[in-house]
This record gives structure tokens, C-alpha cells and sequence, in this order.
């Protein structure tokens, strides 16, 4: 299987189980990796035959903007299905990173990463 990614999409939400992150919001960073055969697409040097990750950049910030959730465990499954939607990508690796967590202690940053397929 193939692999394209996208690192580094930002986007402001207001997920969280706390009323200040509700209310405030804070930047969520997401990486993903999307799984699907290229070949199609090369053989045929044409962007229908393949994943457009532009589009899927796009969905992927309107879901992180959208509907608050508590936990970014529910926030990574909804976007692993909004990049399942799309044809040929067979599989989904999402990690989606949350740096300004409410956390007593020095940190650089808190993820979780889920990986969601076809099959």
C-alpha cells in the first residue's frame, strides 16, 4: 500500500472536557497518512485516480473547527472516517496533537494516534 501524508494541519477548536477550553478553543495540529494504491493515478498522470489532499486538508480542518467533543481520542475517529469517505483511500493513520493541554507540569505536547481501515 501506498502512502500519502499530511503534516502539520492547524486548526482551532474547542474541544475539551473543561469549560475554559470550550469557551477559549486552542490549536489542534494533525498529522495523517493515508493509505491507498497509486498506481491508478501515475500510470495515468491524473488526480481523479488518486486521494486529493487538498480536499481532505479542508475536511479535516472543518471537522477540528466543528462540533466541540470532550476528548481528542473522539476528535481523531471522526476525522479517520471523513478521510475513509473518500475512494481508494484504504486506510488512515491520524494523530492528532494537542500542545496547549490543560496540564500542571512542563510539557511539549500530548497526542493520540489511531490508525482505521476498510477492513
Amino acid at each position: 500500500m501506498d502512502r500519502v501524508a499530511l503534516r502539520g494541519l492547524k486548526a482551532r477548536g474547542h474541544h475539551g472536557v473543561f469549560p475554559r477550553e470550550r469557551e477559549e478553543g486552542q490549536t489542534f495540529i494533525v498529522d495523517l497518512t493515508l493509505g491507498l494504491d497509486t498506481r491508478p493515478a501515475a500510470a495515468d498522470d491524473d488526480l481523479t485516480k488518486t486521494v486529493h489532499y487538498g480536499i481532505v486538508a479542508e475536511e479535516v480542518v472543518a471537522v477540528v473547527e466543528g462540533e466541540p467533543v470532550n476528548l481528542i481520542e473522539t476528535l481523531a475517529e471522526r476525522i479517520a472516517q471523513t478521510c475513509l469517505k473518500h475512494d481508494g483511500v484504504q486506510e488512515v493513520e491520524v494523530c492528532v496533537h494537542k500542545p496547549d493541554a490543560p496540564i500542571t507540569v512542563p510539557f511539549d505536547d500530548v497526542t493520540v494516534t489511531i490508525i482505521r481501515s476498510r477492513v
